[in-house]
């Protein structure tokens, strides 16, 4: 049969949650949004078109532009 020799487990009780440590960083940024507000939200900046090169124009490529 399926499952033989196998013991099924029975449902557990789930895993207490862990109790968070006190992060004066999250308290301020708490009280600092309650005052004056949530940040904007931030934007994408637009795609360089083009990159600048990284190294000087060879003296090879200079003449070929010519």
């Amino acid at each position: 049969m399926r499952g033989e020799g196998r013991e099924v487990a029975a449902p557990s009780m789930p895993k207490k949650r862990r109790k968070e440590t006190f992060s004066a960083a999250k308290a301020v940024r708490e009280m600092a949004r309650a005052r004056v507000g949530s940040p904007k939200p931030s934007r994408l900046l637009p795609a360089q078109k083009t990159k600048p090169e990284k190294h000087k124009a060879t003296l090879g490529k200079l003449l070929e532009e010519q």
